[in-house]
């Protein structure tokens, strides 16, 4: 079933949460900063772009804020993350029982993480009339084409957003839902990403959001640098495929180039549907070389925004090309009865990321 979501509301619910926030402030002063297992997808590339494959752990030094990071997980491609403790001992076989958290604690892995969860958001607005059977030709291919690890959501914007189909592994679902949607009314690009990078950062592992879009933003009431910085702070990459549409718009270009590059994926600009075959084949090669590495940030003053660097080890190394996010900003939470109860319910996810202090009223995101 397709919901939909108007989101000319934002504006409105940015506003209630404001104040809602300043009478909880006014109630409840104490403020900590709560900093869960920071995961990065890495793509390391030599100099004529393929990938570098059967790197370690080892090969791979982290920095926050110029702190040294020590790995507390490792996968490369859709292969199961391991504890880098076990990996060090010479047991890649075994699945990590138990990775410490920043507190002493332990968090127990109680299956394997396999794959990715792509979450893929279709421009279906008014800028799509021409080419949309080819489009969603186009992403019926590429879920055909990803790995049977992988989950896959599909959602589609114009003004508002549609979850057509939530994160599944079943292609039929899917590739019905894809053949479902119509096209639409104006295209509010960065609300859509929002609320899709809001639901893509509940779940744990490696999770990417695919953007097709055949046009520049003009509807939104959210600003794109928001959108963008949210993502690099819940470890979601950020792929868009546009058309030669966006072009057009200069404007619109740079932030698509942007966006993508400081959350650790790429911008593609399609000439024909020739080109976006490719692109999304490019994205699909892409997901399969990843490597994900996940720490505990050690203790840090800064409760801004932290600076992420991945650089290789070694001379043979130094030459290869890293890409990644390039920072995060941590969740600030306020320490109440309510929070406490909140949180004696079912366990956060061992792989959670930061969440940023951007929030939507959706009552009915998709659940694990």
């Amino acid at each position: 079933m397709v919901t939909k979501y108007p989101l000319s509301i934002l504006a409105s619910i940015a506003l209630i949460a404001a104040g809602a926030n300043l009478a909880q402030a006014q109630e409840s002063p104490d403020i900590h900063v709560v900093v869960n297992m920071v995961q990065l997808n890495i793509a390391v590339t030599d100099r004529k772009g393929n990938y570098v494959t059967g790197l370690r752990p080892e090969d791979f030094a982290i920095q926050e804020d110029g702190i040294a990071e020590k790995a507390a997980t490792f996968s490369e491609g859709d292969g199961p993350t391991r504890s880098v403790d076990e990996l060090a001992q010479g047991n890649p076989a075994a699945p990590p029982s138990s990775v410490p958290g920043s507190d002493g604690a332990s968090q127990n892995f109680s299956s394997e993480i396999n794959g990715a969860n792509v979450f893929i958001l279709f421009d279906t607005s008014d800028y799509m009339y021409r080419g949309f059977v080819f489009a969603q030709d186009a992403i019926c291919d590429f879920v055909r084409s990803l790995g049977t690890a992988d989950k896959i959501a599909l959602y589609s914007y114009s003004r508002d957003l549609s979850r057509a189909s939530s994160l599944t592994s079943d292609r039929g679902q899917l590739l019905k839902a894809v053949r479902s949607t119509v096209a639409g009314d104006q295209a509010a690009l960065y609300n859509a990403l929002l609320l899709t990078l809001k639901d893509a950062a509940q779940y744990r592992g490696k999770k990417v959001v695919v953007v097709f879009s055949n046009g520049p933003d003009n509807s939104s009431v959210v600003p794109p640098e928001d959108v963008a910085e949210f993502a690099q702070s819940s470890g979601v990459s950020i792929y868009m495929i546009s058309t030669q549409q966006a072009r057009l718009e200069p404007v619109s270009t740079a932030v698509f180039d942007r966006m993508t590059a400081a959350t650790g994926g790429k911008a593609y600009f399609s000439k024909n549907w020739r080109d976006e075959w490719r692109a999304f084949a490019s994205i699909r090669d892409d997901l399969a070389h990843l490597y994900s590495l996940s720490y505990y940030p050690k203790p840090n003053q800064n409760n801004g925004w932290r600076a992420i660097t991945v650089r290789l080890v070694g001379e043979k190394l130094k030459k290869y090309k890293v890409r990644t996010r390039n920072g995060y900003r941590p969740q600030p939470t306020r320490f109440s009865a309510d929070v406490k109860t909140a949180t004696s319910g079912p366990p956060v996810p061992a792989l959670q990321a930061p969440q940023p202090e951007i929030e939507s009223k959706e009552t009915d995101s998709p659940r694990r």
